[in-house]
């Protein structure tokens, strides 16, 4: 199938709605856990969807997916396997209903798809072969079938969404009411409080905050802290220490020649004149083009000199057609791998004809089939051995001396010496606190916190260091002293109090407001408050000293000279505002957004329709019997995920 990425130039859009989820779930490897009935995962049949089934062997792959995604934790997950499942249920019920419907999805068009969502099978738009791309799916434990077949469905899905969504009429009224809404717009005038403001005002007097502590002394406690000893293991120090010997890269290269066995491949460039997108009748010009750039090529013109100038390949004709790193067979179309393939170095081809013009190919270079040479990849040996070396030496010097601290916790310097570890003190540690050499770290602070005094941590990793620690002392959790909070509560009572000032002061600006007519600006000068009036704005426009537009959104609907708020902002500031004025959306520009707005409209209300549609047909298919489910086997399932 995939031959189709170079013989064809076509980009078929598709909206895949939920396609790429779906497909990474596909694309992860699974923990499939086994059962106890004595029948095999894939035997076990969820659901029958014509017939098409869904087996447990699926369903796990979906869960396990979610679970490694950090989706959902594995404790409520029996909660959600039920939804999960109908979920399946009902994307396989919109296949089933699809191809009843005659709706089909060619290669051609999974090939386009495919291109759209997986652009790293085509680097610099070379397709990197079905060999390359096979060994990706394996890695992921899926075949190239297993792939395609969940991308077609899901295409078919969208189909078929697209297609119950066409029905959707949108009225000229509905057009124009979106339109004035989207376009029409106020101009304000507005005061903006801040809690800031009023902080002056709401100090606590030094009584006040001793009784809040007293009636609050609960909330306020002091975290465990630890004293701490922690070993640390730098992978660059331990790297500095480490060279693999010949004999052991000429061992790793005896034992991995596999790995670099090349295919035939080939260095080049060419010059494209293409016919692809233009009339018929020009197409004996094209070729006559070609035929006078060839006859100056033979002649001795310089080639790239003439890819710059007349190339309509736009990848490799602003580089003198130069079409950059090796190339294998399959990554052309055919009737260019043929004659790429055919020449020697420096040998130039005649016109090539394939889908998207004539070419003028010259082969740089070519390589046979073959095993690279050690001496071609000892470099690469050398970084692949160190590595894992380096890795080996961290994992093998924090295990030996996680063991040597438990025996003699008294001479860590002496355990860290022998393993060529760090020492590093740590004094009042509490979790999320930055611990020296490592920074903070959510897997350090969940390795130390149930450890008692004397006790050794396992290994942590903590970007290219490895870290264990070891308890000195442990200070219990213990309430607060009025002492150390005291600024807390300060603070604390100062933000409440002004909050409230600030919610009292706006509610009192807009009632004087009201009270003089509506006069906001009077109204703020009285109580030392400043007024801003904004531009003209919509919806989704910014006010300088507000943000968004849709903080004041109320205003659109009320009549000039409306005073109106408070609103809060996120930032906490308090809004009051007062229409100045409407401006009518300019219906002259209603034909320009027509079709957006139309587009806009349909979008929202497929998205309000769709779940309804999906429950409908797989309802319709559940009456019909073209859909039964298997209840018991989707209780095993869920048991086997319930904690004892």
């Amino acid at each position: 199938m995939f031959d189709l990425f170079r013989s064809r130039d076509k980009a078929v859009r598709i909206l895949l709605g939920g396609l790429l989820l779906v497909v990474a779930f596909s694309m992860l490897t699974y923990l499939v856990p086994n059962y106890s009935n004595g029948s095999s995962s894939s035997d076990s049949v969820i659901a029958e969807i014509g017939k098409d089934s869904i087996t447990l062997v699926e369903a796990q792959r979906l869960i396990q997916a979610t679970v490694r995604g950090r989706q959902l934790p594995v404790e409520i997950l029996p909660t959600y396997i039920p939804q999960m499942i109908d979920q399946m249920v009902t994307e396989r019920a919109m296949v089933f209903e699809a191809e009843r419907l005659g709706l089909r999805v060619s290669d051609a068009e999974v090939a386009d798809s495919i291109r759209q969502m997986v652009p790293s099978l085509f680097p610099d738009g070379k397709y990197v072969g079905k060999e390359a791309y096979a060994a990706m799916l394996a890695q992921q434990s899926m075949t190239i079938d297993q792939f395609e077949n969940d991308l077609k469905r899901q295409v078919m899905i969208t189909r078929l969404r697209d297609i119950a969504m066409e029905g959707t009429i949108v009225t000229q009224p509905e057009i124009e009411a979106a339109f004035r809404k989207k376009n029409e717009k106020i101009k304000i005038e507005f005061v903006r409080l801040t809690a800031d403001k009023y902080k002056a005002e709401s100090q606590p007097s030094a009584q006040e905050i001793q009784d809040f502590y007293k009636a609050n002394s609960s909330r306020y406690t002091a975290p465990e802290k630890k004293s701490l000893t922690v070993l640390v293991a730098d992978q660059a120090k331990i790297e500095a220490t480490v060279n693999p010997a010949d004999a052991d890269l000429q061992r790793l290269y005896s034992q991995n020649q596999e790995a670099f066995r090349t295919p035939e491949r080939v260095k080049g460039r060419h010059i494209l004149l293409k016919t692809q997108g233009k009339p018929a009748s020009e197409e004996a010009a094209i070729k006559a083009k070609g035929e006078n750039l060839l006859k100056q090529i033979k002649g001795g013109a310089d080639f790239a000199k003439l890819a710059k100038e007349n190339s309509e390949d736009p990848g490799s004709g602003a580089n003198g057609g130069d079409l950059g790193d090796w190339i294998t067979h399959g990554q052309m179309v055919p009737e260019f791998d043929k004659a790429i393939f055919s020449l020697k170095a420096g040998e130039t081809s005649g016109l090539v004809k394939t889908v998207y013009g004539y070419h003028i190919v010259q082969t740089l270079a070519r390589q046979d089939a073959g095993v690279r040479t050690f001496a071609e990849v000892k470099g690469e040996l050398a970084v692949q051995a160190k590595k894992q070396r380096v890795n080996d030496l961290m994992q093998l010097a924090s295990d030996k001396a996680q063991s040597a601290l438990q025996k003699d916790p008294t001479h860590p310097e002496k355990v860290a010496a022998d393993y060529n570890m760090q020492v590093v003190r740590v004094d009042n540690y509490s979790p999320g606190a930055p611990v020296p050499e490592l920074g903070p770290s959510a897997d350090f602070d969940q390795a130390v916190a149930a450890l008692k005094k004397g006790e050794v941590s396992q290994a942590i990793g903590a970007g290219t260091k490895m870290a264990l620690a070891m308890i000195n002392d442990v200070v219990p959790a213990r309430p607060s002293s009025f002492e150390e909070v005291q600024n807390q509560i300060r603070d604390l009572m100062v933000q409440n109090r002004s909050n409230a000032a600030m919610q009292k002061h706006a509610n009192e600006l807009i009632q004087k407001a009201k009270a003089m007519g509506g006069d906001l600006a009077a109204a703020a000068k009285s109580m030392g408050l400043d007024t801003r009036t904004s531009n003209e704005v919509d919806r989704a426009g910014n006010i300088e000293g507000i943000g968004m537009a849709s903080y004041v959104s109320e205003g659109f609907s009320k009549p000039d000279g409306t005073v109106f708020g408070p609103v809060g902002t996120p930032d906490g500031g308090i809004i009051v505002s007062k229409v100045i004025s409407h401006g009518g959306a300019d219906l002259s520009q209603l034909a320009a957004q027509r079709s957006t707005l139309r587009d806009e409209i349909k979008s929202q209300r497929a998205r309000e329709r769709n779940t309804l549609f999906e429950t409908g047909v797989k309802d319709l298919l559940i009456k019909q019997g073209k859909i039964k489910i298997h209840q018991d086997v989707i209780n095993r399932l869920i048991g086997n995920y319930r904690t004892s």
